[in-house]
């Protein structure tokens, strides 16, 4: 391990690793994975909402052991948190979906592998064993689609997930100031920044541009890696539906999971569709700008559900203590994405390993100091000021 990567295990938050990944990194590479779209409101929101909720801890309970043990999906868990799909990790750091796979299955929680990843379905079955869960982007070329979700069957993934939040990408004006493409391509433009960055310029000539490896054959008349990326965004399926995802319930035996859900009449619908678990979600942020926060929709979404599926949270997650809020709101877990991204673009298998680390010891010592022994013991008794709940008729966010 080299000095750089010593340097991770001194990095005390997510903040630390952001900043690692920052100074690694290009800017419009860093912008890609780090902006939001529009004026950036809902990605600061997501943030915001966290902040904003405040703790009861109780006083004098027992806490000198703790157990973060609990069931994800109907399995035993180690945590109540699992990797969300982040897609061109290798844009950042070659290997980046394997280092993260990896150090989700030591960290026994479950991994999930992006449509748009720069490892195929299959490598990460191989070289990363664990709870693995595959995230499908909805596409136009219906046969490719049902290919990819009975590829990730055959590979023994054990649950789908549908995002149904992307009929359309989002406006990232990062991306468009800073002259991104996928896949980069240096021009004159950019050759100063990337000059400044050598440690991931001199990666990037050594492994080659990364490829979106599921997607390869999604059109037959596209021979380049570049092609292939722009093919990627035109494919998106606008038009697919509550009776298209019906066909997907029928067609996946295993679990499904649907993210992007911020509404609870949708929760409701889905849990009566045959859902196995919701994720409320806005993606990041970096589609619809003024789309509601995702912990401010989460007790509507719960209230709906009403303990039929299990719901998660994805979004803002950047301490251990926004897992123990997420859970006190009603959700079983939380979904991390950007936060394993910098670390594992900043040092690799080690840096994901940090981040996790960094966000688990941070929930053990937030349950210590809450007077919660156990994930069971975390509920909204810990929270000063719940924020008042919409019904499945009504509003989401907190008003």
């Amino acid at each position: 391990m080299g000095l750089f990567d010593r340097g991770i295990g001194r990095a005390q938050s997510i903040d630390d690793l952001r900043a690692a990944a920052r100074r690694r990194l290009p800017r419009l590479v860093f912008d890609f994975f780090d902006g939001g779209a529009e004026s950036e409101t809902t990605l600061s929101d997501n943030r915001q909402a966290f902040e904003r909720v405040r703790l009861l801890p109780r006083a004098l309970v027992d806490v000198s052991q703790v157990s973060t043990r609990c069931t994800v999906l109907g399995a035993p868990a180690d945590y109540p948190l699992a990797i969300a799909p982040t897609g061109g990790v290798g844009y950042g750091r070659h290997g980046g979906d394997l280092a993260i796979a990896r150090a989700a299955a030591k960290h026994g929680i479950p991994y999930t592998l992006s449509t748009s990843a720069t490892a195929s379905i299959e490598e990460v079955a191989r070289e990363a064993p664990g709870r693995l869960w595959f995230q499908a982007y909805v596409l136009k070329n219906q046969d490719f689609f049902h290919a990819l979700i009975e590829r990730a069957r055959a590979a023994d993934y054990e649950a789908l997930v549908i995002t149904v939040d992307l009929p359309v990408g989002g406006k990232r004006e990062r991306d468009v100031r800073n002259g991104f493409r996928t896949p980069f391509r240096l021009t004159y433009r950019s050759f100063g920044d990337v000059a400044a960055h050598p440690r991931w310029a001199l990666a990037l000539l050594r492994h080659g541009m990364p490829v979106n490896k599921n997607l390869i054959g999604l059109q037959r008349d596209v021979t380049s890696v570049a092609g292939l990326a722009s093919a990627v965004g035109r494919n998106y399926d606008p038009s697919f539906d509550w009776d298209r995802l019906a066909q997907v319930r029928d067609r996946w035996p295993r679990k499904l999971i649907v993210k992007g859900v911020l509404r609870p009449d949708d929760a409701d619908r889905l849990v009566r569709l045959g859902a196995d678990a919701v994720v409320v979600s806005n993606h990041g942020g970096r589609q619809l700008d003024g789309a509601c926060a995702t912990l401010d929709a989460l007790p509507g979404v719960v209230d709906a559900v009403a303990g039929r599926i299990p719901v998660w949270l994805d979004g803002g997650v950047r301490r251990g203590v926004d897992i123990l809020k997420a859970r006190a709101l009603g959700a079983e877990g939380v979904l991390v994405g950007r936060a394993t991204l910098y670390g594992a673009v900043a040092g690799g298998e080690p840096g994901a390993h940090r981040a996790l680390q960094i966000l688990t010891e941070e929930l053990v010592r937030a349950m210590k100091l809450c007077g919660a022994p156990g994930i069971e013991d975390i509920d909204e008794t810990l929270l000063a000021r719940p924020p008042r709940r919409a019904t499945h008729e009504g509003r989401t966010c907190a008003g």
